[in-house]
């Protein structure tokens, strides 16, 4: 069972996504917040497989929340929801330590599939924000001499030729096929080179890979 917290200052959205959310066998709402704070402190105490947090709050703000959790409670995954798609708003999100950024117009089934693939340690940014986002990377990259970005001066070949990967979307049972290599050991070269990047996930390492220039769009594939 997946258990979940929902943080939004409206009641009635909370209610509408603990409905669907419920309404899932494997699905389960074990908490409600109405800021920042409370959410940090119901992750705390409860210890939520994922938390479906507001981006803009009244009171204390979702982003900041979810720093803390995802510094504090490293098992609990974050969702972030935003009534607008702005991309300062997505790549805010992904920074603070989100696992995913959907906007709120999205379907039922896109946000309980959504909340399985957080789960799962993946990572979900919905698919017309991602294209923008890749865009605006690309735009700064150009202005950027064709070197290797100090941050990425630490991966191994290898770990680079993985990272590569990541970005373009491959999973990691892709990535051991393209490269001919068993899943542990992806998975041992995705761990170390977040260890290296400092960062949580593979929405972050995405980010990371864009913003430095060190991949450009291409296809998946």
């Amino acid at each position: 069972m997946i258990r979940v917290v929902l943080a939004d200052d409206h009641a009635v959205v909370r209610a509408g996504f603990r409905m669907i959310l419920n309404a899932e066998d494997d699905l389960c709402v074990v908490g409600e917040a109405g800021d920042g704070d409370e959410a940090l402190a119901l992750a705390r105490e409860l210890l939520p497989d994922v938390v479906l947090m507001d981006l803009h709050m009244l009171a204390a703000d979702g982003v900041t929340a979810t720093m803390q959790i995802t510094a504090e409670l490293r098992g609990v995954r974050v969702l972030m929801l935003s009534t607008f798609d702005l991309d300062e708003y997505v790549i805010e999100a992904l920074r603070a330590g989100a696992s995913g950024f959907l906007p709120k117009d999205v379907s039922p089934e896109e946000v309980v599939e959504a909340v399985r693939v957080v789960h799962r340690g993946d990572s979900v940014v919905a698919p017309r924000l991602l294209t923008r986002l890749i865009g605006t990377f690309v735009q700064a990259s150009q202005l950027r001499p064709a070197t290797v970005p100090p941050e990425l001066v630490g991966l191994t070949g290898r770990e680079r030729e993985v990272l590569t990967l990541i970005a373009r979307g491959q999973s990691n049972a892709e990535i051991a096929k393209m490269l001919d290599m068993a899943a542990s050991t992806v998975k041992n070269h995705v761990t170390s080179l977040f260890a290296k990047l400092g960062v949580r996930d593979r929405a972050q390492a995405v980010i990371v890979a864009y913003e430095t220039g060190f991949v450009t769009p291409g296809p998946k594939g």
